[in-house]
C-alpha cells in the first residue's frame, strides 16, 4: 500500500470510531506526519514507509473496539490479546492485507508510556506528550525515531499544558517518579541535539532551534522534585539494567 492509502483507512477508521463513540487516536508514524505537517518533508527524505497502523485506546472499551473493527472486516489475532494480559490487540484485513495493532491503556516498550485518562486531548492521535515518550523511550534508538523527535520539537513549542505544544509537565513527572525513564529520556534527548547538528536536510536555524528545545527539556526535566524511589535506584545507576529489552516484547512493537 502506498502512503496515502494508510493515512486515508487510518482516517476512515478514526471517523467510523467516532461515530460509534470509540475512543481510538494514532500514534506512531502517522500520528507524526498527521501532527507536524510543517516538517514532515523530513520523514519523506529518509523514504519511510508505512508498515501498519496503530492505535491507542482503552481497555474498557475492548468489546466496543472488537464490534467496531469486525464490522470493517478486520480480523483478530486473539492469542496477541491473551499474551499482552490485555494490553495490546493485533488485527489484520484479509482483503487488503493491512495490520493494526491497538494499545490499550498504554503502551509497553523499553518502558511503559501509560495513557488512562489522556486520550480525550486531542481527537486524532495520541496527545503531544506521550507520542514525544512514545519516541524518548526507546534505548537502541534508530534514525527514524530520532527524526520524528526533531520534527516534532521543530512543530511545537514546550510548555505546562496540553494545547498546540508539549506539556513538558507531564513527561517530567514521570520521570521524577521512575529512575530508568529518566535515564532513557535524557539520553535520547541528547541524542536527538547531536543527530539534528550533524543532519544535513535541517537549516542552522532548525538546529539551533533543537538544540534549545532539547536544552529546555532538559532543565525543566531536571527541575522536577524526584521521588524517594527514584533517588534510591539513582545510586545504582547503570550497573544495573534499567529497562525491558526489544526480545522480552511482542514482534512489530519496535516498528512504531
Amino acid at each position: 500500500m502506498e502512503k496515502e492509502e494508510f493515512e486515508a483507512e487510518g482516517d476512515r477508521l478514526l471517523a467510523a470510531a467516532r461515530e460509534e463513540s470509540v475512543t481510538l487516536r494514532l500514534l506512531g508514524a502517522l500520528a507524526f506526519a498527521r501532527r507536524c505537517p510543517g516538517h514532515v518533508h523530513l520523514q519523506q527524505r529518509l523514504g519511510r514507509k508505512y508498515t501498519d497502523i496503530d492505535f491507542a485506546g482503552y481497555g474498557k472499551q475492548v468489546k466496543l473496539i472488537r464490534g467496531l473493527m469486525a464490522r470493517e472486516g478486520y480480523v483478530e489475532d486473539e492469542m496477541t490479546f491473551v499474551e499482552s494480559e490485555g494490553s495490546r490487540m493485533v488485527l489484520h484485513h484479509p482483503g487488503t492485507d493491512l495490520h493494526l495493532d491497538v494499545f490499550l491503556d498504554k503502551l509497553e516498550f523499553c518502558h511503559t508510556v501509560p495513557w488512562n485518562g489522556r486520550l480525550e486531548v486531542d481527537d486524532a492521535t495520541i496527545p503531544l506528550a506521550e507520542m514525544l515518550m512514545q519516541k524518548m523511550q526507546i534505548v537502541e534508538i534508530n534514525e527514524k525515531d530520532l527524526i520524528d523527535t526533531i520534527m516534532l520539537l521543530l512543530e511545537y513549542p514546550l510548555g505546562d499544558r496540553d494545547q498546540n505544544q508539549i506539556n513538558l509537565g507531564r513527561v517530567a513527572a514521570v520521570c521524577a517518579k521512575d529512575w530508568g525513564w529518566w535515564r532513557t529520556l535524557t539520553m535520547n534527548l541528547e541524542k536527538v541535539q547531536q543527530m539534528a547538528a550533524s543532519y544535513p536536510q535541517l537549516s542552522d536555524e532548525d538546529t539551533r532551534r533543537v538544540a534549545e528545545q532539547v536544552e529546555l527539556a532538559l532543565a525543566r526535566i531536571t527541575q522536577e522534585p524526584k521521588s524517594l524511589a527514584w533517588k534510591l535506584r539513582a545510586r545504582v545507576g547503570d550497573r544495573k539494567k534499567w529497562y525491558r529489552d526489544v526480545s522480552e516484547l511482542a514482534p512489530h512493537v519496535e516498528e512504531l
